[in-house]
């Protein structure tokens, strides 16, 4: 393996759901307004199993999301209106330490550490988290939302394998949604699903596929 690669969402940044009750009071509405539970209750999420199980897109899921938090707000209905409210923290708040030491110790070993997410600049617009030092410690960033291909398209992991000047086989890939990691599994890429319930797990299984 030469290169890490990252999806940001989930591996790198918390999920909304982790940071909604901090979203709530920003917003100014009670305590579990905002009752989404996605994969930390699944049964509780009508929307999470539909999104799950294919029958509506992970962008569908938010925009379900962003139109309720508009009705509850008077806010815009849109994703970074949404995601704006929401990340609105401090850096310590929103990205998780395991993700932060995996980096710098992938890096300290040699290792290449690239972004692969599909909707960072549709989900938190052109400047949303320019305030993360954590993109400065990142080799290559690609950003589906840009390059109008989405995961689990085979065509964005070639666009990372192309931009690193490496293939599929030199690359360990991490998303915390599965049909992305089965996407990058067929293009070569080692692939490992990110459990975003219990992180620490992950990050050993990554370290030990690493031998960090």
């Amino acid at each position: 393996m030469k290169a890490l690669v990252l999806d940001f969402g989930g591996p790198v940044l918390k999920t909304p759901f982790e940071v909604l009750r901090g979203g709530e009071q920003r917003a100014g509405i009670a305590a579990g307004s905002l009752d989404w539970t996605g994969p930390f209750d699944p049964d509780a999420d009508d929307d999470w199993r539909l999104q799950q199980s294919g029958v509506i897109t992970e962008r569908d899921y938010w925009q379900r999301k962003a139109d309720q938090f508009g009705a509850l707000t008077g806010r815009p209905a849109t994703f970074p209106g949404l995601m704006g409210v929401l990340f609105d923290a401090p850096e310590d708040d929103l990205v998780r330490p395991g993700a932060r030491d995996l980096i710098l110790d992938a890096k300290s070993a040699g290792y290449v550490v690239a972004v692969c997410t599909n909707d960072l600049r549709a989900f938190h617009g052109d400047k949303g988290l320019d305030h993360l030092t954590i993109l400065n410690q990142i080799d290559l960033l690609v950003d589906g939302s840009v390059e109008h291909v989405l995961k689990p398209d085979p065509a964005i992991y070639r666009l990372v394998t192309d931009r690193l000047g490496l293939t599929g086989q030199d690359c360990l890939f991490v998303d915390d949604q599965r049909g992305n990691v089965a996407g990058a599994a067929a293009v070569g890429m080692g692939a490992v699903w990110f459990d975003v319930v219990h992180p620490e797990g992950s990050y050993q299984q990554i370290r030990t596929l690493l031998e960090l």
